[in-house]
């Protein structure tokens, strides 16, 4: 898709001086969205608890096989629903980089992506505790029809007191993500969610493009030819819109579809995707990126968690590619 005019400065692609990131990728989830693509799976406490114990067996592995001496400066636990495990468990992962890989002294910038369902005040209490600096709430929509139609398990007033109640507990940034372009959407509805999303302060935004994948539950009604994506002429006018007004906000666009109040708020670990930073990815499904110029070495783990779980029981690096 087109965006609007040129990228905004940044840091050269695979500069020495920017310090790698670590991503944690956490794939639980109450309920499986009918759009989403990545590596996740709905599971009781036991497997969560069996997930733990081998991710704890994973960094070891991947410390073996890291040769950057740079500390990681950002901790990005991703998912998935982070927040669907415990924060101790979280905290001991955690605990667990910082005893067998470099990271950034005093502490690094940590991450978590949260459904609006999981947070409470004693869960951002909890988050805060063990170092999380943004929290990104995976909001979707301020409607609820659109909830429904993406099968969100909150409703529109239980994202709005989430927002309020990250705020309130003192994350240096609360993020909000918001998807548009649903079978049908008007641009004033779409105005009335940016709307809504803006009222709120959040720090950040990332509003995405809705997406139809083939094995999804919408891939599946796709090819049976019960849904469709909107065209991409008002998928246009949507993606504009969404500039025009978080501008107008006060949100600068500082990529394609990432908005911030301030450069202080902008995702310092995102960017080093977009940038070629290096980052350790660790997880089923994770990515990593090694950087020697010229050159670069780019791998990723197995995608499904079982096949994961039984190379890392094995005492293999559970990389399923190159």
């Amino acid at each position: 898709r087109a965006c609007l005019g040129p990228p905004p400065a940044r840091l050269s692609p695979m500069s020495d001086s920017a310090a790698p990131g670590l991503y944690l990728h956490i794939p639980f989830c109450s309920a499986v969205c009918p759009y989403c693509d990545f590596s996740v799976l709905k599971a009781g406490p036991p497997a969560r608890r069996r997930f733990v114990e081998h991710l704890l067996a994973e960094v070891p592995l991947a410390a073996r096989g890291w040769n950057d001496p740079r500390p990681f400066d950002t901790v990005y636990f991703g998912g998935g629903t982070p927040s669907q495990l415990p924060a101790d468990d979280l905290a001991r992962v955690l605990e667990s980089c910082h005893a067998q890989l470099p990271l950034a002294a005093p502490a690094p910038w940590v991450f978590l992506e949260a459904n609006p369902e999981d947070v409470t005040p004693a869960s951002c209490a909890a988050w805060r505790g063990f170092g999380v600096r943004t929290l990104s709430l995976g909001v979707q929509s301020f409607s609820d029809p659109a909830l429904r139609f993406l099968g969100r398990r909150h409703t529109a007033a239980e994202a709005r007191l989430a927002v309020e109640t990250a705020q309130a507990a003192g994350f240096d940034t609360v993020s909000i993500d918001l998807i548009f372009g649903l079978p049908g959407q008007t641009a004033e509805a779409w105005r009335l969610d940016l709307a809504t999303a803006a009222s709120l302060a959040p720090d950040h935004l990332s509003c995405y493009q809705l997406t139809i994948h083939p094995r999804t539950r919408f891939g599946v009604a796709a090819a049976r030819g019960q849904l469709a994506e909107l065209p991409e002429e008002r998928q246009a006018v949507l993606f504009q819109l969404t500039h025009q007004l978080l501008a107008d906000a006060g949100y600068a666009a500082y990529e394609v579809s990432n908005f911030a109040r301030g450069h202080e708020h902008e995702s310092r670990h995102n960017r080093k995707y977009w940038d070629h930073t290096p980052y350790l990815g660790l997880g089923p499904s994770a990515h990593s990126l090694a950087v020697d110029n010229p050159t670069a070495r780019r791998w990723w783990n197995e995608l499904r968690t079982p096949r994961w779980e039984s190379r890392i029981a094995a005492g293999e690096r559970p990389i399923a590619g190159e």
